[in-house]
């Protein structure tokens, strides 16, 4: 692939727009983000707020813990952060500065009981609003389809801003996803000049694997990547899953330090990485391959969600695994078939993981994806693998991956329902 080829700059464009840097669970990040883009508008601290968000928000945001907060949960705490002590130029870091001083205002605020939660009733999958009032004075901000795209600000009534767009996957704003094929991705790892990603990659690596550490030296949720070292030992297929599952455990769990994200979730962009790096320090693997193997696990993590959508009831830490397969493969000298293999194989063994909200157990799913991935690259080396008509199985990795797309879209959308009815206790 030619830096000429359209396609070149394509995929170069899809990894600046995904990699980007977050704190904490991307849906509180997002309401705290449009909480302080509120105030901002409004020009002043607001007496009161309301929140209307999507079902998919509300599941998401229930039972994690928002960062820089003092280990509060919950969409009112991730709102009034963002209102009391957020920046908004800082986007999905929008609360990253957060002192003691600002702790205490967001405790004082959530007393007053001045903050209201509504469910949105949207079509969308991802819709949340936050309106902020003082006195006769208001504003509102919206963001849906993905965590950054505001699509309206008013003030007082007004619309000041407005960008409607109706589609969750074709917005203008991002670069399609929908032409993006296993081949293609692979071509592009093989030819792109990594000066061209050299900075979104080398934050991931950077960002991703000091979180994964954290979470292993020190006590964070379940712990999923300690107990698994415990109890297998320091094997590199033990050590890749459980680095992964500790980064996830420390960020479901308060942890103050960013993540960088991949299909809008830094669960999955944890899981795309850590496990490849652990193998490229197991492999004594040199840079340049070690960047060109996350390359591909990104992208191949972004061309499966794209027919999901950001946000279902299937586990995104499933794809990510099994991206992170890919990238192992990557390492190992595998090309395109080993690869499809590899991608196949780990979607026959775990596709259909249901996602109940972010909280300490994604790590323990996470870690199962990984061993999907994992175990996916091994039975090809050994000669084994699954044949189109075995379960959703489909003969050619794209016809694969697009079941998969049309059953975390449509065939668990029931099942989204349903799984929100029993967190919410209706």
């Amino acid at each position: 692939m030619e830096k000429t080829d359209d396609k070149y700059q394509y995929y170069v464009d899809i990894l600046h727009e995904e990699l980007v840097p977050a704190m904490g669970c991307t849906e509180p990040i997002s309401i705290a983000y449009a909480a302080a883009k509120a105030r901002e508008v409004l020009g002043k601290t607001p007496e009161r707020v309301v929140i209307e968000a999507s079902d998919n928000i509300i599941k998401n945001v229930k039972s994690v813990v928002v960062p820089n907060t003092g280990h509060l949960k919950g969409i009112e705490a991730a709102a009034v952060a963002g209102i009391v002590a957020g920046d908004p130029d800082k986007v999905l870091e929008v609360i990253s500065t957060v002192d003691d001083k600002g702790r205490e205002a967001i405790k004082k605020f959530l007393e007053t009981g001045n903050v209201q939660v509504k469910n949105s009733h949207s079509d969308f999958i991802f819709d949340l609003a936050v309106t902020v009032y003082a006195g006769e004075a208001n504003a509102s901000v919206r963001i849906s389809h993905y965590h950054t795209n505001i699509t309206s600000i008013s003030r007082n009534g007004e619309v000041i801003f407005q960008n409607e767009q109706c589609n969750e996957v074709q917005n203008s704003s991002l670069t399609d996803r929908s032409m993006m094929r296993v081949a293609d991705i692979l071509e592009f790892a093989e030819a792109v000049d990594l000066a061209d990603v050299d900075k979104v990659i080398r934050r991931q690596m950077e960002y991703n694997y000091r979180i994964a550490e954290e979470g292993i030296k020190e006590d964070w949720g379940a712990n999923i990547g300690s107990v698994l070292l415990k109890t297998w030992g320091d094997d590199i297929k033990v050590r890749a899953k459980a680095m992964a599952a500790a980064g996830s455990d420390a960020r479901m769990s308060g942890c103050e330090l960013p993540v960088v994200i991949v299909s809008g979730s830094g669960n999955q962009g944890i899981a795309a990485s850590v496990p490849v790096i652990e193998y490229a320090k197991e492999l004594g693997t040199d840079e340049e391959t070690l960047f060109r193997a996350l390359v591909v696990s990104d992208l191949i993590t972004i061309h499966q969600k794209t027919g999901i959508g950001r946000l279902s009831a299937y586990c995104g830490a499933i794809i990510a695994g099994v991206g992170a397969g890919a990238g192992i493969t990557w390492l190992h000298g595998g090309r395109y078939k080993d690869v499809a293999h590899t991608i196949v194989n780990a979607l026959a063994i775990v596709s259909g993981i249901v996602c109940d909200g972010a909280k300490p157990s994604c790590a323990a799913k996470i870690a199962s994806a990984v061993d999907a991935g994992i175990l996916g690259f091994h039975m090809y080396q050994n000669g084994q693998q699954f044949y189109g008509g075995d379960g959703i199985v489909t003969k050619g990795v794209e016809n694969t991956i697009a079941n998969i797309g049309r059953l975390g879209r449509e065939g668990m959308r029931e099942t989204d329902k349903e799984i929100i009815r029993i967190m919410l206790g209706k």
